[in-house]
């Protein structure tokens, strides 16, 4: 379980993808502190560390995983926002994030004024229902409000603090980014069927 604040920007040092499952090693400055086994949010998706060095971390991607979300996109010294796991005695300063990925969006506009940005996503067609305004999503990990709701598309805002501390601002039109849905609503569904 995550917030969806993100603790640090981190870089893809290797891609492995001829091993099976693919291993992808993460440069971070908290590497010297996880440990085996330990969950890590890497763009939003819950992965576990298997291994650690002085400078990085690596971790195993099953295939799903690489074709339900954009890692599988990644390339060698990419930025990804990392989250380590929340503990039961921290402040939930985000939502309750899961890092099981219900779909990948695109971005259709990205406007940037001198309060932060505001970035159009159009999600997959199935989580559309899901997204309610001033809602909380989840944007490749990072916890959100839902500012503004379209027929097809939602929009969200971002303050200049989201975009100095995560790979947000480095989004582009027609970027893909991962999409969690807020918890609740996964809840809710499933107690009306």
């Amino acid at each position: 379980m995550f917030t969806g604040l993100i603790e640090k920007i981190g870089q893809i040092k290797k891609i492995q993808s001829d091993l099976k499952p693919t291993r992808l090693s993460i440069k971070t400055p908290f590497s010297k502190s996880l440990k085996i086994g330990e969950s890590v949010a890497v763009n939003g998706v819950c992965l576990t560390v298997n291994k650690k060095k002085e400078d990085s971390f690596d971790i195993d991607i099953m295939p799903e995983t690489l074709n339900c979300t954009t890692l599988g996109s990644l390339q060698k010294n990419d930025l990804v926002n990392l989250e380590r796991a929340l503990k039961l005695n921290d402040r939930l300063g985000g939502h309750f994030v899961q890092g099981h990925v219900d779909g990948v969006g695109t971005t259709k506009n990205i406007q940037q004024n001198k309060n932060g940005y505001r970035i159009t996503i159009i999600p997959p067609p199935s989580l559309k229902k899901y997204i309610a305004h001033k809602g909380s999503i989840a944007v490749d990990g990072v916890s959100l409000t839902v500012s503004k709701l379209n027929k097809a598309s939602f929009e969200i805002a971002l303050i200049p603090h989201t975009l100095k501390n995560t790979t947000l601002a480095r989004l582009k039109k027609n970027d893909k980014v991962n999409l969690e849905i807020d918890l609740l609503t996964r809840y809710l569904e499933h107690l009306q069927t």
